[in-house]
């Protein structure tokens, strides 16, 4: 191990590189990190780096998103096919038609995403939001209009409730945060009185109803912080979340909440990146996000829902 991450910090300086890494990401590789963050906080830092490569470790519409932002920059991302199901259930023709069709019906509405979602996507819509900042951004949206809130119908019920906004969701969800099993959960507060269970918004409603604290990755991190006595915490998000706190917060305890068919619920698609990856792109200079026809509309987009 000592070999590779030796290997990947002398390519990283060869090659003025900085490394990004969400907190989905296995630690090994959030150590390795210039800045480590949600989806939120690494689209705005993507836009302060001033190495002419970017290595995201992420998956692939995060790694977009920084090209999006940074058209000059090289983003390099460890494994093309490091997707996002989220994004895979909303594809753009199939929004479009959508869109349409409510128009055609007479709906004066605005589409709000969720970031997790492709460019054609975010260039079709209004706004562009990360749980971090989304109830701000509806809040921005006119009375008047309706809102489409594509693509995670879990986080949209979430936000339909925060800000009492009616909306229309898109029926997609985040594989990881859709099968937490709300009977583990229930057992495991048993099993440990007084924990505090903190729960991602893209968990679904029989999650949430029996969580104490709701809010994505760096609300989580703002919370735990304010507590000063050692303290149990049962985590309902992707359990490399958990590497986070731990190193951040090391006198609390953290328990992951089971998913139905594992004992912790952990990203197939984050876990395509590795560290023999992170190295050979480095190495190679490949495999390099393109720019693309739409991205400049989806830089409007993304530029005036997260960078304003």
């Amino acid at each position: 191990m000592t070999d590779i991450v030796s290997e990947i910090r002398d390519l990283k300086a060869r090659s003025n590189a900085t490394i990004l890494a969400h907190y989905y990401q296995d630690g090994e590789i959030q150590s390795l990190a210039d800045v480590t963050g949600d989806s939120l906080k690494l689209a705005r830092e993507a836009t302060k780096v001033h190495n002419p490569t970017i290595v995201f470790c992420g998956v692939h519409f995060m790694a977009e998103t920084a090209k999006i932002l940074n058209p000059e920059k090289r983003v390099l991302l460890p494994d093309l096919k490091a997707g996002c199901s989220l994004a895979e259930s909303c594809p753009a023709p199939k929004l479009a038609r959508y869109q349409e069709m409510l128009r055609e019906n007479g709906r004066k509405f605005q589409t709000v995403t969720y970031i997790n979602s492709t460019a054609g996507v975010k260039a079709l819509s209004d706004w562009v939001v990360t749980s971090g900042n989304a109830e701000q951004i509806i809040r921005r949206v006119p009375q008047e209009c309706e809102i489409l809130f594509v693509p995670d119908r879990h986080l949209g019920q979430y936000l339909s409730e925060a800000t009492g906004r009616k909306m229309i969701l898109w029926d997609g969800a985040c594989i990881v945060h859709e099968i937490f099993s709300v009977g583990d959960l229930l057992a495991l507060k048993k099993t440990v009185p007084g924990a505090i269970t903190l729960a991602h918004p893209e968990c679904p409603a029989n999650i949430r109803e029996h969580s104490e604290f709701i809010g994505g990755t760096e609300a989580m991190l703002r919370y735990v912080a304010t507590f000063t006595k050692p303290t149990d915490f049962l985590v309902a998000t992707e359990a490399n979340m958990m590497w986070q706190l731990q190193s951040k917060f090391p006198r609390h305890r953290y328990l992951p909440v089971a998913g139905i068919t594992c004992a912790c619920n952990k990203c197939p698609h984050m876990a395509r990146n590795t560290l023999e990856k992170v190295r050979d792109c480095l190495a190679n200079g490949t495999p390099e996000i393109g720019w693309q026809s739409g991205f400049d509309r989806a830089r409007e987009v993304l530029q005036r829902s997260l960078l304003n």
